[in-house]
């Protein structure tokens, strides 16, 4: 499988497939417009927002790491992120099944709408709780340092976090925990950000130009 498996649910939905008559229509339509509007959020919402928060000569840059960060964790996501985020595994980790995305096809379903459909809006999560990261350390981070945390995080933090929450084998998930707006995923996973990240930053230099 490739990227081409993302848009699957328009092929499935435009044929008139297996997948399109047995899933819930509605359901189906608002999970595409919610995977929009998160994707929003962060092209160009995110975007916008921390580079309106540094200094002039940054803000090309920290705009790009934005949109570098969705594109690193999008390959992530489709090569092992998914599987081992929101498959049947352990309560710590999902299985690798869906490798590369393998058997990701128009006929399967996951909660009344199709499978490519639900990693499709899982996928839109994962980009903007990653693309949080810059926050953390705006102008201090070389981009491909930024890069490198972005892709290593995805997969050993990320999908794990999100597996203990959304699938239904995770600890935290058979402890009756909740997640409607995926809060707890990015409140976890998140927090540990700028301690990982610290040894890469340079000073940040003050106001008078001196370095804390």
């Amino acid at each position: 499988m490739s990227l081409g498996a993302l848009f699957l649910p328009f092929a499935a939905l435009a044929d008139g497939g297996a997948a399109a008559r047995a899933a819930d229509s509605g359901h189906t339509a608002w999970v595409l417009v919610a995977t929009a509007l998160v994707l929003l959020m962060t092209l160009p919402g995110l975007a916008l927002f921390y580079g309106g928060m540094v200094r002039r000569k940054n803000v090309l840059a920290t705009m790009t790491q934005t949109i570098a960060i969705a594109a690193v964790v999008t390959l992530t996501w489709c090569l092992v992120g998914y599987s081992l985020a929101m498959r049947p595994g352990s309560a710590f980790v999902g299985g690798l099944d869906r490798l590369f995305l393998d058997g990701l096809g128009l006929t399967a379903l996951s909660g009344g709408v199709p499978e490519s459909v639900f990693a499709m809006f899982q996928l839109s999560f994962a980009i903007i709780t990653t693309a949080l990261v810059p926050g953390a350390f705006a102008e201090r981070m070389k981009f491909a340092a930024v890069l490198m945390f972005a892709a290593l995080w995805s997969v050993l933090v990320y999908a794990p976090v999100a597996h203990w929450v959304w699938a239904p084998d995770g600890w935290l998930a058979v402890l009756g925990a909740l997640d409607y707006a995926a809060v707890a995923r990015w409140c976890i996973s998140t927090r540990a950000w700028p301690g990982w990240c610290a040894p890469c930053m340079s000073a940040r230099a003050t106001a008078t130009g001196v370095s804390p």
